[in-house]
């Protein structure tokens, strides 16, 4: 079974910085996209940006050129830093691996002015 845990997430002033990880468990990390979803409060889930196997990766228009992810299959890991942070990113940020619909647990990011 698959598991997924972020970590990382916290309080940071408008402008900082925070890199977010998720650790899965399972023995084809290599070879899935993994993704990075996030909810605000009362807002859907929207997608943040994604990774496939082959390292080709998309975002999400309201974090390009800020948000970077990435992934350390060695570490069966993917990451998301996350760098000029807006108020309005703040969220509970998740980690996704599509093609099994797996997510983790969730982690809050709050973004202060």
């Amino acid at each position: 079974q698959v598991q997924l845990v972020e970590s990382g997430g916290g309080l940071v002033q408008a402008g900082g910085s925070l890199r977010l990880s998720c650790a899965a468990s399972g023995r084809t990390f290599s070879g899935n996209t993994m993704g990075w979803y996030r909810q605000a409060p009362g807002k859907e889930r929207e997608f943040v940006a994604d990774i496939n196997g082959s390292g080709t990766i998309s975002y999400a228009n309201f974090v390009k050129g800020r948000f970077t992810i990435s992934r350390d299959n060695a570490k069966n890991t993917v990451y998301l830093q996350m760098n000029s942070l807006k108020p309005e990113d703040t969220a509970i940020y998740y980690c996704q691996r599509p093609d099994i619909n797996a997510w983790g647990q969730g982690t809050q990011v709050t973004v202060s002015s």
